[in-house]
């Protein structure tokens, strides 16, 4: 995968209009611990929401058997990585582990520009940095009933060692803790009914979306 650098970084690219472009995109950020059920309300908020687009993320983690390229993730070698992040080329990127997993700006822009719901499912630090960068991103977190409902989620995968269980449930806590605390999330959702849990998170999407097209252009009307 390569990428020309911008002669102009810091000034927004220009695309050719389409058809179906319309001037009501959205950068939705969704988050969540470990274990609370985000990547399955994501889903359900993209496949509900017809011209919403899911940021397929870069990695330098190996692709296994199961990966499908740019479905699951772009995936690239450290050099590659490197290169992207000496062009900007990331909108939000970070090591997890010795493995780095990042946004890329210019598909995020071109997708903006054409009025799409871009969706990113990203942890906290990421959102941090998006939100940084594009302070009307839309942020939503999705939070667990409890914490004693969280560790008997974590457990109930039943894939995972006591110690590594142990270990996600702490950084959940801390997880839940900094978005709090961080000022990048707009609403906050309690995951105690996966489906009711959808269907809310689809509400809260709709009337953001409304929301900002309406502060966008004043003069619209529903």
């Amino acid at each position: 995968m390569t990428d020309e650098p911008d002669p102009h970084p810091d000034q927004p690219a220009h695309y050719p209009r389409l058809p179906t472009d319309t001037d009501n995109g959205l950068l939705l950020m969704i988050s969540g611990p470990s274990g609370v059920g985000k990547t399955t309300i994501t889903r359900g908020v993209e496949r509900s929401i017809a011209d919403s687009v899911f940021s397929v993320s870069c990695t330098t983690r190996a692709k296994t058997d199961a990966d499908v390229e740019a479905v699951d993730y772009h995936f690239l070698s450290n050099d590659e990585f490197q290169k992207l992040i000496d062009k900007d080329a990331f909108l939000e990127w970070a090591d997890v582990f010795g493995k780095k997993y990042g946004t890329r700006k210019k598909w995020v822009d071109e997708q903006l520009s054409r009025g799409r719901l871009v969706i990113l499912e990203i942890d906290v630090e990421g959102a941090k940095q998006v939100k940084a960068k594009v302070p009307d991103a839309f942020g939503l977190f999705i939070l667990p009933p409890s914490e004693d409902e969280l560790l008997r989620r974590l457990k109930s995968r039943k894939r995972e060692s006591d110690e590594l269980i142990a270990k996600r449930f702490a950084e959940a806590k801390r997880e839940i803790a900094e978005a709090k605390a961080c000022n990048a999330y707009d609403k906050f959702l309690v995951n105690e009914n996966l489906e009711e849990a959808i269907e809310e998170a689809i509400m809260i999407v709709k009337a953001a979306r409304l929301a900002h097209a309406m502060h966008s252009d004043p003069n619209r009307t529903q």
